[in-house]
């Protein structure tokens, strides 16, 4: 496992003083991109010969979000590779040893000279060294998008949303969606979708409601209808009423 030691800073902590979800999001993307930085694959590397790991879904388990000041360990790891996917196991570590939250992710390998995904070389699997997956619920790459959600408003995609792709960052689109989500500190279980990458100068328009387990879900669309990300927000009440 790649790790680095961290402390909740208050830039960090919502209303209630914990970690707030789009953290939680922002401290795994960053351990993803220390290890590649420091296995000499990083973003620059990677541009330079055309390339990306772009993001395709987060599959988040929150046992308990972490307080203001608190110190934590966050790591990440490579759990294999499949043709054009690459999957990433994360935990928030506490000082007693205990995994505050945990999470699975599948990334895709872009050729950005084509623009399309590219099988991953037996030479970038092997630099991560998989390891052994987290035991999680298989909950899957794609979210459903129920039927008769309620659309919003239209909002422009800004430029501080934008990173080093080019693209709107992947916290992002969480914080785009969290008007509609539960509180953070109801929410157990999150998953996020990203099928199609907004750009600068995108409208984003917003959908609404909830899908058949009685979970939160929030669709990101273009004017066009397409779907740029889906968000699904499980809280406590929803996932004990399910069993």
């Amino acid at each position: 496992m790649y790790s680095f030691d961290s402390r909740v800073r208050y830039s960090e902590v919502g209303a209630d003083g914990k970690m707030s979800l789009c953290s939680v999001i922002h401290y795994m993307q960053d351990c993803s991109i220390f290890q590649s930085e420091d296995l000499g694959v990083g973003i620059a590397v990677l541009k330079q010969e055309k390339k990306a790991w772009l993001l395709s879904s987060w599959q988040i388990e929150i046992g308990r979000r972490p307080r203001l000041g608190e110190r934590l360990t966050v790591g990440t790891w490579a759990s294999g590779f499949k043709a054009m996917y690459g999957y990433r196991n994360f935990i928030l570590r506490d000082e007693s040893g205990d995994d505050a939250v945990r999470a699975a992710s599948i990334w895709i390998y872009m050729n950005l000279e084509t623009g399309r995904p590219e099988k991953v070389d037996d030479f970038v699997a092997e630099i991560y060294r998989p390891e052994p997956a987290l035991e999680m619920e298989k909950a899957g790459r794609k979210i459903a998008v129920p039927d008769g959600l309620r659309e919003y408003p239209a909002f422009p995609v800004q430029k501080y949303q934008i990173d080093t792709n080019g693209h709107v960052n992947n916290g992002q689109y969480l914080q785009m969606a969290e008007a509609w989500l539960p509180e953070d500190e109801q929410v157990e279980k999150l998953r996020v979708e990203y099928r199609k990458a907004a750009v600068y100068g995108d409208m984003i328009v917003p959908a609404a409601g909830l899908d058949e387990s009685g979970a939160s879900v929030v669709a990101l669309k273009g004017l066009d209808g397409g779907v740029f990300a889906v968000i699904q927000a499980k809280t406590k009440q929803d996932h004990h009423e399910a069993e």
